[in-house]
């Protein structure tokens, strides 16, 4: 999939999100990126034999304190070589970068993995 068609499925999941929750993300840039770098996939205990669709990088909402002021945007990177790997057809690349969105937006709001599985967002 050519990478323009790609950022536009990105911010339709983007678009679709509700207005309340969307209310509540600032100072983040969502960014498209062909694939993790080795120190990415190290960094969050990932092996290069697994797939990372997406990664959130910066500090949670939960974890910011009232000196959190002054600092560079956090950033969500969606993968797209790795999603396009797990997909047989554009819908299934449409519906994954939904969850990769979804999923990474949950840990920008402080929710850990094993919580974003338990409702679905895994």
């Amino acid at each position: 999939m050519e990478r323009a068609a790609f950022r536009q499925l990105v911010r339709e999941a983007v678009a679709l999100l509700p207005p309340e929750l969307m209310a509540r993300v600032h100072n983040v840039d969502i960014v498209i990126e062909a694939r993790p770098s080795l120190r990415e996939m190290r960094a969050v205990g990932i092996s290069p034999r697994h797939t990372l669709l997406g990664l959130y990088h910066g500090i949670p909402l939960t974890k910011r304190g009232e000196n959190y002021n002054l600092v560079p945007p956090d950033k969500i990177s969606i993968y797209q070589e790795p999603i396009e790997s797990l997909c047989e057809t554009d819908d299934e690349v449409r519906e994954q970068v939904r969850k990769t969105v979804l999923h990474e937006l949950g840990h920008y709001f402080g929710i850990n993995d094993a919580r974003l599985h338990e409702l679905g967002m895994g």
